[in-house]
């Protein structure tokens, strides 16, 4: 089984999502959106962009 994206409305009443890991533990959280429906592209933004490659800022520019 792989992680999980939940979505739920935070205390401002915006709607918010997380992912969690296979183990339960948040790896990333959401900003605030206005609708369920944001925050549900907001998660389908996030996996078409998981492939992304990493930039340590780190190490000094070479």
């Amino acid at each position: 089984m792989s992680g999980k994206y939940e979505v739920y409305v935070d205390r401002s009443g915006g709607y918010q999502f997380r992912l969690k890991a296979n183990n339960g533990e948040v790896i990333a959280t959401s900003d605030s959106y206005k609708t369920k429906v944001a925050a549900l592209k907001g998660i389908e933004s996030l996996k078409s962009h998981v492939k992304s490659h990493v930039v340590d800022l780190t190490e000094p520019a070479s």
